[in-house]
C-alpha cells in the first residue's frame, strides 16, 4: 500500500525524484487543484466545519486543509461581506466607527445615527447607546465610576437588562454655592439600583481652596471614596466644554475670571472638572490644587474607560480627551465621529 500523499507534496516519478506539474512551476494550480481549495475554503467559512472535519471529508491532513484555506484566501477565491438589512444600512457606521478605533487606538467605538446637539433627544439617545455599551462591558465584580453631568443621567435613565457589579462610585465632588440640580443623587441611585451595587457617593464639593482639599482628602469617608474610584475598573463620563455654556459654570463652580484664566492657557475640555488643551495634556492652572475629584492619570490608567459626547459644542473637548488617551471606549454621533477622524488624520 503506497502512503497517502498531501496536496502540497510534490509527487515522484518511477526513479523516485521528486517532479513538479507544469501547473505547479508557473505558480498557478489546475482546474482539479482549483476546485479542491474552493471546496475546502466552502466547507470552513459557509459550512462552518473545522479544518479537522475538512480534511476528514476530503482526505488530506489536517496541515494541508490549513493550507488549503489559506491558499483560497491568498488567491483571491474568498470574498467576505458583512451587510445590514437594507432598512437599517444609513444608521449602522461600521466603517466609521473602525476608522475611529484605528486613529486613535480605541477599543471599541459607537457611533449613533442621531445627531448629539445638546437638546432632550440627542442626550436621550446618547443615554440609549452608552447604556448598551455599559450592560454589555461591565462584570459582577467591578468597581464602577462615573461623572455627573446629563448624558450620564441619560445612560442611567436607559438602563435596561440584569448586569452587576460590586459597587458604583462617584468620581467627582458635587457640592456648589448656589441651587443647582447635577442630578447626582438620581443617577447613583439609579446605577446602583439597575446593578444591584452598593452605591459610594462623595460628600465634598468640586471645587475649595487648597488646604481643604487637603484636610478633605484626610478625612476618611471622602479618602475611601476617593480610592475607590481610583480603583474603578470602569468609568463612564462626559466632556465638559471650556465655555460660558460649561455645566460648572452654569452651575457657578467656576466664574468669569477662572474661565478667562484656562482659555489663556489653552483649555478646550473637562473630566471631573479637570481641565485640558487640545492635545490632552492638563492645563495648570489655579483650579489644580483646588480640585476634589479623580485625577487624568487615573482615569488614563482605568482598564475601561467610556466616553459619551458628541455634538459641536463638545468636538474640541472629545478631540482632546482622546489625544489624551482617556477613553477606551466612546460613543458619539456621526458628525463628531468624522469630523474627529479628519482632525486626526490632519494631525499626522
Amino acid at each position: 500500500m503506497t502512503p497517502e500523499r498531501t496536496a502540497d507534496e510534490p509527487a515522484k516519478d518511477h526513479s523516485g525524484s521528486s517532479r513538479r506539474s507544469t501547473s505547479s512551476r508557473t505558480g498557478s494550480d489546475s482546474g482539479h487543484d482549483l476546485r479542491l481549495l474552493v471546496r475546502a475554503a466552502a466547507m470552513y467559512h459557509l459550512d462552518g466545519l473545522t479544518q479537522a472535519d475538512i480534511a476528514r471529508r476530503l482526505g488530506v491532513s489536517r496541515p494541508t486543509a490549513g493550507r488549503l484555506i489559506a491558499r483560497a484566501r491568498a488567491q483571491g477565491l474568498v470574498q467576505v461581506t458583512v451587510s445590514a438589512p437594507p432598512h437599517l444600512a444609513s444608521s449602522i457606521h461600521t466603517d466609521l466607527e473602525r476608522e475611529m478605533e484605528q486613529a486613535f487606538g480605541l477599543d471599541e467605538v459607537l457611533v449613533m445615527d442621531e445627531v448629539a446637539d445638546g437638546t432632550g433627544t440627542g442626550t436621550a439617545a446618547l443615554g440609549r447607546a452608552g447604556a448598551s455599551i455599559l450592560m454589555r462591558r461591565i462584570q459582577p465584580d467591578d468597581t464602577f465610576g462615573f461623572t455627573w453631568g446629563p448624558e450620564q443621567i441619560a445612560v442611567a435613565d436607559a438602563m435596561r437588562g440584569s448586569a452587576s457589579c460590586s459597587r458604583v462610585v462617584q468620581m467627582d465632588g458635587s457640592m456648589t454655592s448656589v441651587d443647582y440640580a447635577t442630578g447626582l443623587d438620581h443617577t447613583l441611585m439609579r446605577f446602583s439600583e439597575c446593578l444591584g451595587a452598593q452605591p459610594v457617593r462623595l460628600i465634598a464639593p468640586l471645587y475649595v481652596d487648597a488646604g481643604t482639599v487637603e484636610a478633605l482628602q484626610r478625612d476618611s469617608l471622602i479618602s475611601q471614596s476617593l480610592d475607590a474610584a481610583r480603583e474603578a475598573q470602569l468609568v463612564l463620563y462626559g466632556v465638559g466644554s471650556a465655555s460660558t455654556s460649561t455645566t460648572l459654570f452654569e452651575g457657578a463652580f467656576i466664574d468669569s475670571v477662572v474661565l478667562d484664566e484656562l482659555l489663556s492657557l489653552g483649555a478646550v475640555g473637562e473630566i471631573g472638572g479637570r481641565f485640558y488643551d487640545i492635545h490632552g495634556v492638563a492645563v495648570q492652572s489655579s483650579l489644580v490644587e483646588r480640585t476634589v475629584s479623580v485625577s487624568l492619570e487615573a482615569l488614563r490608567d482605568c482598564p475601561t474607560s467610556i466616553l459619551i459626547s458628541g455634538g459641536p459644542h463638545r468636538q474640541e473637548a472629545v478631540l482632546g480627551a482622546l489625544r489624551g488617551g482617556y477613553a477606551t471606549i466612546v460613543v458619539t454621533d456621526s458628525a463628531t465621529a468624522r469630523w474627529l477622524v479628519s482632525q486626526e488624520k490632519g494631525e499626522q
